[in-house]
């Protein structure tokens, strides 16, 4: 059973137990060629069932600190992993903000799951996190991500120079960032919970 789930219409997003890692080692590996170009390059081991059983693990621990929030794209029956959209490198305090990175399985490109499935995602993450800010990257020449990142409307606020190690070199990313039109001061929640 996953940590967590969120029913949407076409899939569900999942917070995947340590017992699932095999429904994502499918996932990675029927996609590693897919995902080549947008991902850091890996060690040859680093998608197998136990090495990702490891990561669930250490990803559990995250979720119940409130850190990051790393969903399953799974379809609706549960049966098959179809993406990821992740929330990591929450902080609170004055900052309230967190990263997103998402990515889809070849076979379901083009089809409005992950901006359903990030719809859903960015929900929970204002609505029930109560963050103030998600922020998300995306490498110049990936319009696919520029498109779907403006329809769920994020904003660009930047260029970074040599960001992030993607596919074996440093590259460039475009800075965006949407913010959380109705977030309430962690004082104010409470007081609100309270009366």
């Amino acid at each position: 059973m996953p940590l967590l789930s969120l029913p949407c219409q076409r899939l569900t997003l999942a917070i995947l137990a340590p017992d699932q890692a095999a429904l994502e080692s499918a996932f990675y590996q029927r996609n590693q060629r897919h995902l080549a170009p947008w991902s850091p390059i890996r060690a040859h081991d680093y998608f197998s069932t136990e090495q990702i059983r490891r990561r669930l693990e250490i990803q559990a621990s995250a979720f119940e600190a409130g850190l990051a929030m790393h969903f399953a794209v799974l379809t609706t029956d549960g049966q098959q992993m179809i993406g990821a959209c992740n929330f990591s490198g929450v902080i609170r305090g004055a900052f309230q903000a967190c990263y997103l990175g998402y990515h889809i399985d070849a076979a379901h490109e083009g089809q409005g799951l992950m901006q359903e499935a990030l719809e859903a995602g960015i929900g929970y993450m204002f609505e029930t996190q109560n963050l103030h800010r998600i922020m998300a990257n995306y490498i110049p020449g990936n319009e696919r991500s520029a498109r779907l990142l403006e329809r769920l409307g994020f904003e660009r606020e930047g260029y970074a120079k040599a960001y992030l190690n993607i596919a074996g070199r440093w590259q460039d990313h475009v800075l965006t960032a949407r913010v959380n039109p109705l977030f309430e001061t962690p004082d104010k929640r409470w007081s609100r919970r309270l009366g």
